[in-house]
């Protein structure tokens, strides 16, 4: 009787406690799930020759889709290092967490070759590429810097983590989802860096894609942290750097 009476105690305890952590852990999922998120991409900004063809290129999808988006201040050509969601009240810390990554890295001596166009479909239109090969620095930057941020991410977000829309419509699920699941799906192994030109339809986009690409080199001249909009831009500007030699934050 006195040995029934001990376990049932003890299992008693061991419910209580379940119930304790179970009643912590629901809090914490409430109120990750209550704070403001940011959809965010780090990025490398491409230099002059990078710029002249992604806008070449951008001109020529808007003659044929003029519903498409033009590049400026609100869709800016970038390589996507990482994109993901964090805790709005975390930005600072991603901030200096990148910074330090970037800055160790010798950022605008690294040289990319772009090498072909590519699309991302969606529905009857294509968000068009230039693609650059992946090289072991670039690859090793990402590494670094999915690493660095990764205490002040979550796992997923709304269309409020993003800018609004131009019409104020949400944001295409595509996008959320791809946000989502950039670590891994698009990281490591699986990076495809390049700049994004526009938007066109997928009919055209295979026909772009089948004309001769000539392959040019390019490197990027800063690093920034951008808030992501419509179509997974570039759209809002929340920290730059400038990585020269003995570069200070901005």
């Amino acid at each position: 009787m006195e040995t029934a009476m001990k376990l049932t105690t003890k299992n008693l305890t061991n419910i209580m406690i379940a119930c304790v952590l179970a009643i912590l852990g629901a809090n914490t999922q409430a109120q990750e799930a209550s704070s403001p998120v940011t959809a965010i991409d780090i990025l490398l900004e491409p230099d002059a020759t990078m710029l002249q063809h992604s806008e070449a290129n951008n001109d020529r999808l808007l003659k044929v889709y003029p519903k498409g988006f033009a590049l400026d201040a609100a869709h800016r050509p970038h390589v996507t290092m990482i994109q993901c969601f964090v805790r709005t009240a975390d930005l600072e810390k991603v901030y200096v967490a990148a910074h330090k990554v970037l800055a160790a890295a010798n950022v605008n001596a690294m040289k990319l070759e772009a090498f072909k166009y590519y699309y991302i479909p969606s529905k009857e239109i294509g968000l068009a590429r230039i693609v650059a090969k992946p090289t072991p620095e670039l690859l090793k930057l990402q590494e670094d810097l999915i690493a660095a941020v990764a205490p002040f991410t979550v796992k997923t977000g709304d269309s409020a983590a993003f800018v609004p829309t131009p019409d104020g419509s949400g944001h295409d699920p595509f996008l959320i989802e791809y946000v989502s699941t950039f670590v891994p799906k698009a990281s490591g192994e699986h990076f495809n860096p390049h700049v994004t030109t526009g938007v066109a339809p997928r009919e055209y986009l295979d026909k772009m894609l089948a004309e001769p690409f000539e392959p040019f080199t390019f490197s990027p001249a800063g690093a920034a942290v951008y808030q992501l909009g419509e179509f997974g831009t570039a759209a809002k500007k929340l920290k730059e750097w400038d990585l020269k030699p003995s570069a200070t934050i901005k």
